[in-house]
C-alpha cells in the first residue's frame, strides 16, 4: 500500500477505535510522515501545529464564542422570547414560531449552534411543555433552529472556511449566509406550524409576558436586537474588520449585561472568560493538530489523488455536486463543523476549482449541510444540548429530526439551484465573490 493510503486507513482506524478527532488527525499525519517521507521529518510537527493557528482571523473565533456566552448569561434570550411572544400572541404554533425567530436572532450574536441551542432551550422548553408541546418536538425544533447560527453572520464556521479556502472574502461569506439562513429558518417553521395546528398545540404567554405590551417588551429586547445591526453595520461601513467586529461584540455584550439588563456581574464575567477559554482551547487544538494531517497529506499528494479520483467519477458537475453534498451531510452527522472543514476542504478545493463553482456559494452550501448534521443523530451536537435540557433520550427525537432534515434539505436545494439567493446580497454590497 502507498503511504497516503496508510495515512487514510490510520485516520479511519483511530476514529473507529474512539480516539478524539484532533488526535486522530495528528497521529494519522505522523503515520503518513513516517511511511512516506522520513522519521526525521517528525521534527516538523511543532512548526506545523504552530503555523496552523498563527493566523490573525482566528482571533475572532474565541471572541465570538465569548460573545455568545455573555449574551446567554445576560438574560437576552428571555427578553427576546417575551418580545416575540407579545408580538405574535397566543395562537396555534405560536411558541414554535417564537422559538425559531429567537434562535435566528441569537445566531446573529453567537455564531455557534450549541450555544444558541442552550440559551433558547433554557427559556423556551418549560413554556412549550406547559403549552402542550411534546418535549421531543420542542427539543428538536430548537436544535434545528439553532443550526441556522452556522449561516447567519457572524458564523464561526464561515470564519474557518475563509481561512481554509484562500482568496475568499469573509465579509462576502457573512453577507451570503444571511438569506440562506433566513430561508432555512422559514423552511423549519412551515412543518412546525402545520404539525402544531394539526395537533392543536396552543401557544401560551411566557411567564411574565402576558402583562407586558409589545412596546414594553420591544424596549427590553432592543439591546439584543441592536447587536446584529452593530456587527453587520460596522462590517458594511468598513468601520472595523471581521476580527475587530468580534472585539466590538464582546464589549457591547459586556455593557448590555453589566449596565442594561444588570444580570451579569464581574464574577460571572470572570467565569465566562474561563469557559470561553476552555471551549476555544478545544477548537484551537483541533485546528493545530489538523495542521500535521494537512501538511502530510499535501507532501504525500494524498489530497491531490483523492481530488483526481472524485473528478474522475463523472463529468457532470451537477451530479458530482449532489454526491459531494451527500458526503458532507453524512460527515456532518458524525463530526463537528471545524473537523469537516479541516479534513474535507483540502480535497474539495481542487474539485471546486475544476468545475468552477463559486467559492462563496459553495461555502454556504457546505455550511447548510453541516447545519443539518448538527441536529441529525447519531452525533447531533445541538440535539444533545436540547435533549439534556429537556431531560429526554436522544432516540425520542429521531422522527421529528427527520421531518426537519427534509425541510432544511429543501432550503438547501433551493440555494443550490438558485445561487443568487446566496450571492445577490454580497454582489449588491460590492464584495468580491
Amino acid at each position: 500500500m502507498t503511504p497516503d493510503i496508510w495515512m487514510i486507513l490510520a485516520f479511519a482506524g483511530f476514529l473507529i477505535s474512539g480516539v478524539p478527532v484532533a488526535f486522530s488527525l495528528a497521529l494519522a499525519g505522523s503515520v503518513g510522515i513516517v511511511a512516506g517521507l522520513s522519521p526525521d521529518m517528525l521534527a516538523t510537527l511543532g512548526t506545523n501545529t504552530y503555523n496552523s493557528i498563527a493566523k490573525y482571523p482566528l482571533i475572532a473565533i474565541p471572541l465570538f464564542i465569548l460573545t455568545g456566552l455573555i449574551f446567554e448569561r445576560s438574560g437576552v434570550a428571555l427578553r427576546l422570547v417575551r418580545f416575540a411572544q407579545a408580538l405574535i400572541g397566543p395562537r396555534h404554533g405560536g411558541l414554535a414560531l417564537v422559538a425559531v425567530l429567537v434562535c435566528m436572532i441569537m445566531g446573529g450574536m453567537s455564531g455557534s449552534g450549541p450555544a444558541d441551542a442552550a440559551a433558547v432551550a433554557m427559556v423556551m422548553l418549560p413554556s412549550m411543555t406547559k403549552a402542550g408541546y411534546p418535549k421531543p418536538f420542542s427539543a428538536t425544533l430548537i436544535a434545528a433552529s439553532a443550526s441556522t447560527a452556522i449561516l447567519i453572520p457572524p458564523s464561526v464556521a464561515l470564519i474557518l472556511y475563509s481561512i481554509v479556502v484562500p482568496g475568499v472574502d469573509l465579509r462576502a461569506l457573512f453577507a451570503a449566509g444571511l438569506f440562506p439562513g433566513i430561508l432555512a429558518g422559514l423552511a423549519l417553521l412551515v412543518p412546525a406550524m402545520i404539525v402544531a395546528k394539526r395537533f392543536g398545540w396552543e401557544g401560551t404567554p411566557v411567564a411574565g409576558a402576558e402583562t407586558l405590551t409589545v412596546r414594553a417588551t420591544f424596549r427590553q429586547a432592543l439591546p439584543a436586537l441592536f447587536a446584529p445591526v452593530l456587527i453587520l453595520g460596522g462590517l458594511r461601513s468598513g468601520l472595523f474588520t471581521p476580527t475587530e467586529a468580534a472585539v466590538v461584540a464582546v464589549a457591547y455584550g459586556t455593557i448590555v449585561g453589566l449596565f442594561l439588563t444588570k444580570e451579569l456581574s464581574l464574577r460571572d464575567l470572570w467565569e465566562l472568560l474561563g469557559e470561553a477559554a476552555i471551549i476555544s482551547g478545544v477548537v484551537m487544538l483541533i485546528i493545530a493538530l489538523a495542521g500535521i494531517f494537512a501538511w502530510a497529506g499535501t507532501m504525500l499528494g494524498t489530497f491531490r489523488h483523492l481530488a483526481e479520483w472524485i473528478i474522475g467519477l463523472t463529468d457532470n458537475g451537477v451530479l458530482l455536486l449532489v454526491l459531494v453534498m451527500l458526503a458532507v451531510l453524512v460527515a456532518g452527522m458524525l463530526l463537528d463543523a471545524i473537523s469537516i472543514y479541516l479534513i474535507m476542504m483540502p480535497v474539495l478545493i481542487p474539485v471546486m476549482q475544476h468545475f468552477e463553482w463559486n467559492p462563496v456559494w459553495f461555502g454556504i452550501l457546505l455550511a447548510m449541510n453541516i447545519a443539518i448534521g448538527q441536529f441529525t443523530p447519531p452525533v447531533a451536537v445541538n440535539l444533545m444540548v436540547t435533549t439534556e435540557v429537556a431531560k429526554i433520550r436522544l432516540e425520542e427525537t429521531l422522527g421529528w429530526a427527520l421531518l426537519f432534515v427534509v425541510a432544511m434539505g429543501c432550503a438547501l436545494a433551493l440555494v443550490a439551484i438558485f445561487p443568487s439567493i446566496a450571492l445577490w446580497l454580497p454582489s449588491v454590497l460590492g464584495y468580491n465573490i
